[in-house]
């Protein structure tokens, strides 16, 4: 079972980025997605150094692939989406369906999460088209995973996101310059006063949700690792970690030493909630709410 680093969602400075990724080629990682996904403003690392990343990292022995934008908004943007698919090294993960059709009848690549694979014949037709790997939408139980896995194409590898604050939504609107009363155009790139999103609270002052510029995340942390060994009786082949400011390294090593029998699941999920340093839930995969927090298996 491997392990993949998940893109950064958030708009962290260049010398961050750089600080970031440079740790990374050193972590237990198998693959590392890399690119913007969430807002084509945020310019602290460009294609070319998107491109220089992954060949350094590549050069660590990593399997890289560049993530594309998941809402297109401008000519610029599909642009910039030509060039990542025809960047002729590196694997592409599609996360729209312009980006599908862009990298159709090529080598290969992944169906990100937000293409929103519900069933086996969504699945088969994006492998149809080339697709090798897909990633299960965030919500997705492990029954309904199972169902898709037992009638999944041969060949097709699953990944699941296990770790993180799970990507709910996105729109045209930005909700982090909304916030601070100023229009999209002329955000002030507040996002990067945020680097693990700006959190927002019901009028109970109870943790709701979390905004990172266009796209709405959960409060919580997803945090799936005590549900490893059904992710293996399912034949998961890929756990993804979504990055955070803090402990992503760490976090990282802990799910390691779990894949490779050195803690049990349960003991790695406690863990992973105090480098987390936020409250935890695992209800999309026992089809609940997804903020709940289910009980774990082995715990009194």
């Amino acid at each position: 079972m491997k392990l993949a680093l998940g893109p950064v969602l958030y708009y962290w400075p260049r010398e961050q980025l750089q600080q970031f990724y440079a740790a990374m080629a050193q972590a237990p990682l198998d693959i590392v997605y890399l690119g913007e996904t969430v807002c084509s403003r945020r310019h602290s690392f460009r294609l070319p150094d998107w491109l220089e990343t992954a060949a350094r990292l590549r050069d660590a022995g990593k399997e890289v692939v560049l993530s594309t934008q998941v809402l297109i908004e401008s000519e610029s943007d599909l642009k910039t989406l030509r060039n990542i698919a025809g960047n002729g090294e590196f694997m592409v993960e599609a996360n729209e369906m312009g980006a599908v059709r862009l990298m159709s009848g090529t080598e290969g690549f992944v169906a990100g999460t937000h293409l929103n694979v519900y069933n086996s014949q969504t699945l088969k037709q994006l492998a149809a088209l080339g697709a090798r790997r897909w990633v299960a939408p965030v919500e997705a139980s492990m029954d309904m995973l199972q169902t898709i896995c037992a009638a999944q194409p041969q060949g097709m590898q699953t990944e699941v996101f296990v770790w993180g604050r799970m990507p709910l939504a996105y729109s045209a609107r930005c909700f982090t310059a909304r916030a601070h009363n100023l229009p999209k155009d002329d955000c002030q790139f507040r996002c990067m006063d945020y680097p693990d999103g700006l959190d927002m609270s019901t009028r109970d002052d109870q943790a709701f949700l979390v905004l990172n510029g266009i796209q709405t995340q959960s409060s919580r942390v997803c945090n799936l690792i005590s549900e490893l060994d059904a992710m293996r009786s399912l034949g998961v082949d890929v756990l993804r970690i979504s990055p955070q400011s803090r402990n992503t390294g760490e976090i990282v090593a802990v799910i390691r030493e779990a894949v490779e029998g050195g803690i049990t699941p349960v003991a790695a999920a406690a863990r992973l909630d105090r480098l987390g340093e936020m409250e935890s839930c695992n209800g999309y995969w026992h089809d609940r709410p997804g903020m709940d927090q289910t009980q774990r298996a082995g715990l009194p």
